[in-house]
């Protein structure tokens, strides 16, 4: 993975569908923009590259292809991502936040049963974030917020599979830098006070 050697800051949120990393990253950019940081709030898959709406339409089921070939278009969607949007932001010294990143290809991909090395190796020349904070939230919480919210459900939100994508991205803290594992079955507000905490002890920001 390539260190960030640009002004900006790189922070994603990882973790399960339904452990909050949409809603936290929502928070972090307001109160990042509150204390006048410059902020780019981004997801993946993008909606705006052509990979990225193939990858919108096998996520609803509409299209089915072969595991590897998935995450071949992640891997084309997070390139486009990268030179278009969050470099050009990192030059400019702005704060970018990302609810997922390339973490979610190693862990999602490797459930699917494609090798973890495969996938690093396929994302090595990408950008490694400043700073990744991976929520910890049990398979069953997750699939109980997705029902919540009415949502359907997509490929990827059954249980046994999360079962399987969570034991990969558990390796994470210890196998990458910059990776940091929060309890995401707290409050929302207790989350984001923990988020706080690490920004600000790791990245110096607030």
């Amino acid at each position: 993975m390539q260190k960030n050697k640009y002004p900006g800051k790189f922070i994603v949120f990882e973790g399960l569908d339904g452990s909050g990393q949409s809603t936290q990253s929502k928070l972090l950019k307001e109160f990042l923009t509150k204390k006048r940081h410059q902020v780019l709030l981004t997801k993946e898959p993008t909606i705006d590259s052509q990979a990225g709406k193939k990858i919108r339409k096998i996520l609803d089921k509409k299209k089915k292809i072969p595991a590897a070939e998935l995450q071949k278009l992640f891997v084309r969607d997070r390139k486009e991502h990268l030179e278009n949007l969050i470099l050009p932001a990192l030059k400019k010294r702005k704060i970018v936040i990302s609810d997922r990143y390339f973490f979610s290809t190693f862990a999602y991909g490797t459930a699917s049963g494609l090798d973890l090395g495969w996938l690093i190796k396929m994302n090595s020349r990408f950008l490694l974030p400043d700073l990744t904070l991976l929520l910890k939230v049990s398979p069953q919480v997750c699939i109980d917020r997705i029902e919540k919210r009415g949502d359907a459900r997509t490929l990827f939100e059954k249980k046994e599979q999360l079962k399987k994508v969570w034991q990969v991205y558990k390796l994470f803290p210890k196998k990458f830098k910059n990776v940091e594992m929060i309890d995401g079955q707290k409050t929302i507000k207790e989350v984001q006070n923990q988020v706080k905490k690490i920004v600000r002890s790791k990245l110096k920001l607030i």
